[in-house]
């Protein structure tokens, strides 16, 4: 091996913008990698179509730049401005942490495929976003040299819509943004839904949840928090005026993390009715906020916050979801037996460790220096 650091290049497109589930996954890891007592030994390259604020939270001495190619975000300049910049000066591994990669790309490609639901549910995209990303998903899982997601469900779902066996994929956890604050801050009566807004998280059925919650608790509201992405769309407030609890529902754009931290602290039940993730991300923040959390009983649910919730039917969500917030603000003890389970549940979940493992996974593509 040669003096020189081991070039890593880094789709970074995701860290632009109100950064959701995926920008803030590869934040965290960037944030550890650009600070390891080793950093020296590695050189990141961030290909973006538009400066990063994101640097600036970086140490003046870490081993990140930018390199800012092209204009737009999407699949034209990630296969045309994107490829070209890695084909000019190519580093020695690519790094692309958002399902796609630039076709034909000349060095080792490691991928991670957070899941599959545009494969598994193809109703929830348009025609035309779906097909695009199966091609292009699909294609860089076949010629990654690594291809790594957040799950043992979703390297199981890798394997059966993308034909990627499961010998070939890495699952490793991703940490959790902590949310804790005072143990005895007092807590409000509402129930909380944060994170992006698409069909598979049931939002109708969470509003006709809580419209049957309410009649007999008046004074509980529900705070949806995040941004609407659904296909084809679902207009929640309408829908809540048509339940008769409008008054009663706030639905709010992206919050900023200052003002997220302080919902999950002071809501009394967290309510995420999700059938499909790769991970799920809200629920563990809820938990670690010390909020009692109510989720759809999916494989996933299962796999990622075990004893921790109180699960919901899939085939009578409204019902068993109505029964499952009224029992959790009614009775303090129901929140507080699934509370007790939390530790060890969050304690599975490590963005030290997930940052160690990936970059591990990453450099073991180096080619011979």
């Amino acid at each position: 091996m040669n003096g020189r650091p081991l070039r890593i290049g880094v789709d970074a497109r995701e860290l632009l913008g109100e950064t959701t589930g995926v920008g803030r996954y590869l934040g965290e890891l960037l944030r550890r990698w650009a600070v390891r007592s080793d950093a020296a030994r590695r050189a990141f390259t961030l290909y973006t179509p538009e400066s990063l604020e994101f640097l600036q939270g970086l140490p003046r001495n870490a081993p990140v730049h930018e390199r800012v190619v092209g204009r737009g975000r999407g699949t034209w300049w990630e296969q045309t401005h994107l490829r070209r910049a890695i084909a000019v000066d190519p580093p020695d591994i690519f790094f692309a942490p958002a399902y796609t990669a630039p076709l034909a790309l000349s060095v080792p490609l490691a991928v991670t495929i957070h899941d599959v639901s545009f494969a598994a549910h193809p109703e929830w995209f348009t025609p035309r976003e779906g097909a695009r990303r199966r091609l292009l998903t699909r294609h860089a899982a076949q010629h990654a040299a690594a291809v790594l997601t957040d799950s043992e469900f979703s390297r199981r779902e890798i394997d059966s819509h993308l034909g990627i066996p499961s010998s070939r994929v890495d699952v490793i956890y991703p940490g959790v943004t902590s949310r804790a604050g005072r143990s005895d801050a007092p807590r409000e009566p509402f129930v909380l839904f944060a994170g992006s807004i698409f069909n598979r998280r049931r939002l109708p059925s969470l509003i006709g949840a809580f419209a049957r919650v309410s009649l007999a608790r008046p004074h509980v509201r529900l705070v949806i928090a995040g941004a609407d992405r659904t296909y084809p769309p679902i207009d929640l407030a309408r829908l809540a005026d048509a339940a008769g609890i409008g008054d009663r529902v706030t639905i709010r754009e992206y919050v900023e993390e200052t003002e997220l931290t302080a919902l999950y602290r002071r809501a009394s039940v967290f309510a995420f009715l999700s059938e499909y993730e790769g991970f799920g991300f809200p629920p563990l923040e809820a938990l670690s906020a010390g909020t009692p959390i109510a989720v759809l009983d999916t494989p996933i649910a299962r796999e990622i916050y075990g004893p921790a919730a109180r699960y919901v039917e899939p085939d009578a969500d409204v019902q068993s979801a109505a029964a499952a917030i009224g029992e959790l603000l009614d009775r303090r003890d129901a929140g507080a037996a699934l509370l007790a389970e939390a530790p060890a549940v969050l304690a599975r979940y490590s963005w030290d460790r997930a940052a160690a493992v990936t970059l591990a996974a990453i450099e073991r593509l180096a080619p011979p220096r």
